[in-house]
């Protein structure tokens, strides 16, 4: 599948902030979250998320919504939807 695109904002001693755009279909690959770190959305979001052990679900996040996860969540992060989506990625070092 097409990855997402990646661009770093901020990268400092305090954060790294990258926005991530994906088409429909995109995807960010596997990969574990070495940081903790905010997601904030620019637009809705409906993602496809693939999980460790093989499961997969589905979740749809409206524009504008913020949520934080801890250090060591691995997935790969799909676009699910037939709509481009992006959001806003806050590491905290």
């Amino acid at each position: 599948m097409p990855e997402a695109k990646a661009e770093t904002l901020i990268d400092d001693a305090r954060v790294r902030v990258t926005r991530f755009d994906f088409a429909p279909g995109d995807e960010t690959g596997w990969h574990v979250h070495g940081m903790d770190y905010v997601i904030t959305t620019l637009t809705d979001c409906q993602m496809r998320l693939e999980e460790p052990g093989g499961e997969t679900r589905e979740v749809t996040i409206p524009a504008g919504s913020v949520y934080r996860r801890d250090q060591g969540v691995e997935h790969n992060v799909i676009n699910g939807g037939d709509a481009p989506m992006a959001f806003i990625e806050t590491e905290l070092k």
